[in-house]
């Protein structure tokens, strides 16, 4: 078979190990020169498909690739940028074509989420229709664990692991001060419909009375009547409470607390700011002192965290997206197959795209506490061996030392294009 050049992306919110991806795809790839020719990068996502804005990273050593797996971000840039239907954007997707032929591309790796896997759904589908053959992977990454025909997403267990730490580590603070000042702590953290990270926070709590008291989940319907009388219970058993609480929590009618009334480019609502409302509700009710936080960027860059787990999962799925392209299989997304929980066993599996595409998984009922303000013993049982582990990154002066690359682009074949 001809030499064909492989085109990859990332695409969405980065996370702590999307590179450990990349890595594993580049490393692969460079094991089957008979079949794969260059690796070219898009910069910023598949934006940097549509404007021919491709780097080569065959002119990184395989040293500084090695390092791609304990860096986090993404080194080649990201995007929020969803591509319409064919009727909606034809000519997107001939520009996709254009730029593919121009450049000798025959593979193409996505690595992203829900919106990410529809993408390359779409483009598998397109490169049919156009007579212009591409096979098409979509890799997996989303720090909200909302894929489905997945064990686990890669970017959430070193994002469990980061704030079940954060809030242990807050509770003991609090617990030191609450007698004569702060009684009351809430980590907001993301996860728009889906309460996987909060439910991440409930590890730190192994025992009656450990920190955190309450989680707040997106699939609970929030009622404030309900929480404020848990809080007072949680600050007269233990003396002070902590809470953390989903960016996405919604109120009986679906209605977010935290909205801000604006969309991002996929067009889901700009959420943040939840936990200090829910705080001040709790300060408006009772009257007691609180301070809360934000996880924002920090729990998803935060590579310096990470779990083992995580990033052995997310080189795996880099390198398993090139093999199921060398086999021939086309619209796949690589997957986690979960052989046991304890020991952890797990395996590579794969799942058509159009059965992923645009699906969000969430937490199932049987995962959440009766009173809705908890993890079962199942749960528990799920998230322990995701954050099971630590791969700290090479640390030069006191501090992590990242890598960056040089990130050359290719010469351009064709017009300017706008998108």
């Amino acid at each position: 078979m001809a030499v064909r050049n492989a085109f990859y992306a990332q695409s969405g919110g980065v996370t702590a190990v999307i590179n450990a991806t990349a890595c594993g795809l580049i490393q692969e790839a460079r094991r089957h020169p008979e079949r794969i020719g260059r690796v070219l990068a898009g910069r910023d996502g598949i934006i940097g498909a549509l404007t021919e804005d491709l780097i080569d990273t065959s002119l990184e050593s395989d040293a500084v690739i090695a390092r791609l797996r304990s860096t986090p971000a993404g080194a080649f840039g990201s995007c929020r940028y969803k591509l319409k239907s064919l009727e909606e954007h034809r000519a997107q997707y001939e520009r996709l074509i254009e730029v593919f032929k121009a450049h000798d591309i025959g593979y193409f790796f996505y690595n992203g989420g829900n919106d990410s896997m529809d993408t390359a759904w779409k483009v598998s589908q397109i490169s049919e229709k156009l007579g212009y053959p591409v096979v098409c992977v979509g890799v997996p990454k989303t720090v909200d664990n909302d894929l489905p025909l997945t064990d686990c997403c890669p970017g959430f267990g070193s994002v469990a692991k980061y704030v079940a730490t954060s809030i242990r580590e807050a509770g003991y603070d609090v617990a030191s001060m609450a007698r004569t000042s702060t009684k009351i702590f809430v980590l907001e953290v993301m996860g728009r419909h889906a309460g996987w990270i909060t439910a991440a926070c409930g590890l730190a709590s192994e025992n009656a009375g450990e920190p955190p008291h309450i989680l707040l989940f997106p699939e609970v319907p929030f009622e404030p009547e309900r929480f404020v009388t848990r809080v007072g219970e949680c600050v007269d058993q233990y003396g002070y409470c902590t809470v953390a609480v989903s960016e996405g929590l919604s109120d009986a009618s679906g209605k977010l607390i935290a909205d801000s009334g604006t969309k991002d480019a996929f067009g889901h609502s700009q959420l943040g700011g939840v936990g200090q409302v829910i705080a001040q509700l709790v300060k408006d009710r009772l009257g007691y002192k609180y301070h809360w936080a934000l996880a924002d960027y920090l729990q998803r860059s935060a590579r310096h965290l990470a779990s083992r787990t995580d990033v052995e999962q997310a080189h795996a799925l880099g390198v398993a997206a090139v093999d199921l392209a060398l086999q021939g299989k086309n619209a796949v997304m690589p997957t986690i197959r979960r052989l046991a929980d304890a020991p952890y066993c797990w395996e590579i599996g794969d799942a058509p795209l159009k059965d992923i595409a645009n699906v969000e998984r969430k937490m199932p009922a049987e995962f959440i506490s009766s009173d809705g303000f908890h993890i079962t013993d199942a749960c528990r049982a799920y998230l322990q061996p995701l954050i099971e582990g630590e791969d700290p990154p090479p640390f030069r002066n006191g501090l992590p030392d990242y890598v960056r690359l040089k990130n050359v682009t290719v010469a351009k074949k064709l017009g300017p294009f706008s998108i």
